[in-house]
């Protein structure tokens, strides 16, 4: 039977998924029995649409954890996970990694939805799957299911809250989901006795002030190596606190930073009592160990980035974090392997010791998390704009306001006599508000900043390169006008005014045998050859005057030796290649640049 919360969960992705088929997403806290929740879902899927049902696990032991809780409330289900040995289609409810999945794709038909259990981890495989059964089924359901419901760096993976409401532009970017449906928090579950409270202790330990995030969201590798490993006296401090605060307690989860880190920490542990999991240990020992710790045949349980999701041992009751975590999401499913309640357990210890605390909750507490997105849009102070088509109230970014004008309900800035300016006072481009239509959501079409597509005077987003109802290529009037001039410029048989980006100059006898002075040009656009002669008086006079400043050498030797005196290179070249003979032709020195044009 579920508990009302779960029961709550349920009855709202049901509501939703009865008459909408964009994504939705529950957030349920770590401790909260998503597994029962996945299995009525599942299991009412199945019977409403009388088609299978595909429930995705990022790894062994929650694909064989949501499997059996499934069988234990009275249903038939087959895994379809190498790592568990079996891969099987046999009854409509799949439970399955996602890995294995992708690789047999073909055998995968008629699904009506996919459940995706720890979706903030939501990877390109799973996305594949998911493209791939929608493929096959349009209307295909896709249900998420997290404790930690963010990403690093992109904040928040669902783009409407449970109250419709969008999220803001700096907490999040390119939600996968579209909506929350159901939410129910750690402090919640505390205070219905559903979760034990955590006493959370920072102490003194490892410097983490100098690590960094690298382009892959991680921190630096060697960083972390030169904050933990080698650390010997320090770590022994460290370890030899964590057993003292550990005396009358049950269960022990240590969790360290790197393999090296880990073993460090194994020799001040009691032999005996104590065992440490990394990916490198085998899977029959980890399995082994694993056993006996949730048996309470060993105390401290050591771990490098292995048990940080999906190991239940309810008895923890000490969480010591010798690491340091790079999201917070992270940080709260490794304490979230303590929360759950046992006999006798009255809290869980959580002993920081390497400034995770600080780094993702200023205010100090665990469950109020400092949530946003790194890549969003950088905010200007917050706007809060009506729109004047749907009256969705919208967060968007404010532009300065140095003028201290007056802001209209729209979002639009107005003089001192009220007189709207067609300014936005934001940097929001178009309305958030989503509306349910045709069993699925739709956006408003209001835009405060948009391009017309030329074919179809459809109103698009400004830096989209297609139109969104044509699907025709969209080109800025700007930038047609900058193509169209690149285009010009690049047409040697056109007439251009060139600015010249160096020369050469040397005496030169031509084919009939006279006397001329040869000047290799390089401008912006092409490298060329003039002879000049100073009996073609309109082109030696021009060149003299753009190179002496108005003076005329009388002859081509005259030209040369005066030229690294006081000879200046001339800026500008107009010219035009002549098509029947093949050469350029000067029209002028010195002349004003061709410039692109603007609209203004």
């Amino acid at each position: 039977m579920l508990r009302p919360y779960q029961q709550n969960a349920v009855d709202a992705a049901k509501a939703f998924l009865s008459k909408c088929y964009d994504s939705c997403i529950i957030d349920a806290a770590t401790g909260a029995g998503k597994s029962h929740i996945i299995a009525e879902l599942a299991q009412w899927i199945h019977e409403t649409s009388n088609k299978r049902v595909l429930c995705l696990a990022p790894s062994k032991e929650l694909v064989e954890q949501n499997h059996g809780k499934y069988i234990a409330a009275g249903g038939m289900a087959s895994l379809y996970s190498a790592s568990t040995g079996q891969k099987s289609l046999e009854h409509y409810v799949v439970f399955g990694t996602p890995g294995t999945v992708k690789n047999s794709l073909e055998r995968f038909k008629n699904f009506a939805a996919v459940i995706v259990d720890e979706a903030h981890g939501i990877t390109p495989t799973i996305k594949f799957i998911i493209d791939d059964l929608r493929a096959k089924n349009p209307q295909l359901r896709v249900l998420g299911l997290s404790a930690t419901p963010y990403r690093l760096g992109s904040g928040y993976i669902y783009q409407l809250d449970e109250n419709d409401r969008a999220i803001s532009e700096h907490e999040t970017v390119e939600p996968y989901f579209k909506k929350l449906v159901f939410k129910i928090g750690a402090k919640e579950l505390i205070d219905q006795g559903y979760l034990t409270p955590p006493t959370t202790e920072r102490h003194n330990g490892y410097d983490t002030t100098g690590l960094e995030l690298n382009s892959m969201g991680k921190f630096d590798a060697r960083q972390v190596e030169q904050a933990f490993e080698g650390e010997g006296r320090k770590t022994a401090a460290i370890i030899a606190e964590v057993v003292e605060l550990s005396a009358g307690r049950k269960g022990v989860m240590i969790f360290a930073a790197t393999v090296p880190h880990a073993r460090e920490v194994m020799q001040s542990l009691p032999r005996g009592n104590s065992a440490l999991v990394t990916g490198e240990t085998p899977k029959a020992d980890r399995e082994q160990i694993l056993k006996a710790f949730k048996a309470r045949q060993i105390k401290y349980l050591v771990n490098v980035s292995v048990l940080t999701t999906g190991f239940d041992a309810s008895h923890v009751d000490v969480i010591a974090i010798l690491r340091a975590t790079e999201s917070v999401g992270l940080m709260q499913q490794i304490i979230g392997r303590g929360l759950r309640i046992d006999a006798g357990k009255q809290d869980c210890l959580v002993l920081d010791y390497a400034e995770n605390i600080e780094r993702h909750c200023p205010d100090g507490d665990v469950f109020n998390p400092n949530i946003k997105a790194y890549k969003a849009t950088k905010v200007v102070g917050g706007a809060e704009v009506e729109c004047p088509d749907c009256n969705y109230i919208n967060e968007f970014s404010g532009r300065p306001n140095p003028d201290q004008f007056h802001i209209t309900k729209d979002g639009y800035f107005a003089d001192l006599a009220g007189v709207k300016l067609e300014i936005p006072s934001h940097f929001g481009r178009r309305c958030h508000g989503e509306f349910l239509a045709a069993g699925t959501y739709a956006r408003c079409e209001h835009r405060w900043a948009s391009k017309e597509c030329e074919k179809c005077q459809h109103a698009n987003d400004v830096a989209a390169r297609y139109c969104e109802k044509c699907k025709g290529e969209l080109i800025d009037p700007n930038e047609k006008l900058v193509m169209e001039f690149r285009k010009l410029k690049s047409d040697p048989y056109a007439k251009s005014t060139d600015k010249v980006l160096s020369w050469h100059c040397q005496e030169w006898i031509s084919k009939s045998g006279n006397q001329t002075l040869k000047v290799d040009y390089t401008t912006e656009y092409r490298s060329f050859s003039i002879w000049y002669m100073p009996e073609k008086i309109n082109e030696w006079e021009s060149l003299n005057e753009s190179v002496f400043s108005g003076r005329i050498a009388p002859s081509i030797e005259v030209f040369l030796s005066s030229l690294p005196n006081y000879g200046v290179m001339p800026k500008t070249l107009t010219l035009k290649k002549m098509k029947e003979k093949g050469f350029y032709k000067i029209y002028g020195h010195n002349e004003a640049l061709d410039e692109i044009p603007e609209i203004n």
